[in-house]
């Protein structure tokens, strides 16, 4: 007798699954680096060290984990409303004119805890500004959220190839890149809190925006699900039927939506500008509103699995980089194979494991999946 549909446990489901996920990527990876002639034990082992083993490398990671909870939130608030962001990294980009302009404007007149603010809302609101316009093509002609944001990723890079070569560049400058910003417009590093528990952290750029992203998580879980817009936006995500029978305006979710999710990605542009390039130059998204996407499909679109999902990644960035310089054999490329497979497992392949994994949970505890018990077992 076939076992019947139920759903896991939620522990399972947002902690079991992905893990058995993970460990498979890691398992393939292994293969990988065992044809190139290298042992993957060893090569565990200096990629732990490289992410966690000094409070330097610990600092790396939680910098670049900084940017991939921007871009992931940004995906999963679109996710819970149906649609598929994958405009993030052209939102982020062009969110650094919005963090650029202000810098440029008050870093000689206010000091950072002021200019900081300022830059918040800049970079939320020209991100949200780039979301709009796909939002809107969606919501009023029909046009397909992923081919429009896909499209603008690619506007994006053209504009600001023009805009920092012809406008923001300073006169008899070369590099395509705004002024150096003063003291004014430098996020302070967080080495101070690195070393309350001890750890050296040197010349690290972990800074304060890792505690605006820690927030953002908190505050976007309070909108998903604890307000009636996170409501209405979970309910048009699982059913857009469902949710017009109940009247809820399917432009206003698809707009605001897609607002808010270009503005949470707008805010990455903060890291790298004025926590630590202390500058707006070309590519500093470097990819971020990629991985993003799979920081949520990891995360389940869940703040805590997407803070969890981001320090991953940003493990796999540090340590890597440790790790190809430990292993010549394993290059940069071996990196991102293994970023890649994890991407693979987690997103594409996510549900691989889980009619197993289910079969198992129905068998051993069938009431904790609301599985009715057969016949003549326990009362």
């Amino acid at each position: 007798m076939s076992t019947p549909f139920a759903r896991l446990p939620r522990w399972a489901d947002y902690g079991l699954i992905p893990l058995i996920n993970l460990l498979v990527a890691f398992f393939v990876a292994g293969i990988v680096v065992l044809l190139v002639g290298e042992n993957p034990l060893k090569a565990a082992v200096v990629l732990v060290d490289g992410a966690f083993g000094s409070g330097q490398n610990l600092a790396y990671t939680l910098y670049y984990a900084t940017t991939f909870i921007f871009t992931g939130l940004a995906v999963a608030v679109a996710f819970h409303a149906g649609l598929f962001n994958i405009g993030g990294e052209g939102q982020a980009y062009i969110a650094g004119i919005g963090v650029a302009l202000v810098c440029l404007t008050f870093d000689g007149i206010l000091p950072w805890w002021l200019t900081f603010p300022l830059a918040i809302v800049g970079s939320a609101l020209v991100g949200a500004a780039w979301a709009f316009i796909p939002a809107y093509l969606q919501a009023r002609r029909g046009s397909h959220i992923v081919i429009t944001t896909i499209m603008f990723n690619y506007i994006a890079s053209s504009a600001m190839v023009y805009l920092l070569v012809n406008v923001f560049k300073p006169a008899g400058s070369m590099a395509p890149q705004t002024r150096d910003f003063l003291e004014g417009a430098q996020l302070p590093k967080l080495g101070w809190l690195m070393e309350v528990f001890g750890l050296s952290v040197r010349s690290a750029p972990l800074n304060i925006s890792f505690l605006l992203a820690l927030f953002m998580a908190w505050v976007v879980w309070v909108l998903i699900w604890r307000t009636k817009l996170g409501y209405e936006m979970r309910t048009f995500g699982f059913s857009s039927k469902a949710a017009r029978y109940a009247g809820i305006g399917e432009a206003r979710i698809t707009i605001v939506a897609m607002l808010i999710s270009g503005g949470l990605a707008g805010m990455m542009a903060l890291n790298p500008i004025m926590g630590d390039q202390h500058r707006m130059q070309l590519e500093f998204v470097a990819g971020a509103g990629f991985v993003g996407i799979a920081v949520a499909l990891m995360g389940r679109s869940h703040p805590v699995g997407i803070i969890a999902a981001a320090v991953l990644f940003g493990a796999l960035y540090q340590g890597g980089a440790e790790l190809a310089f430990e292993m010549p054999n394993v290059s940069r490329d071996m990196i991102i194979i293994m970023m890649g497979l994890v991407i693979l497992f987690a997103g594409a392949l996510e549900h691989m494991f889980r009619p197993t994994v289910q079969t198992i949970f129905a068998s051993l505890s069938p009431r904790s999946m609301g599985v009715p018990a057969a016949k003549g077992e326990g009362a």
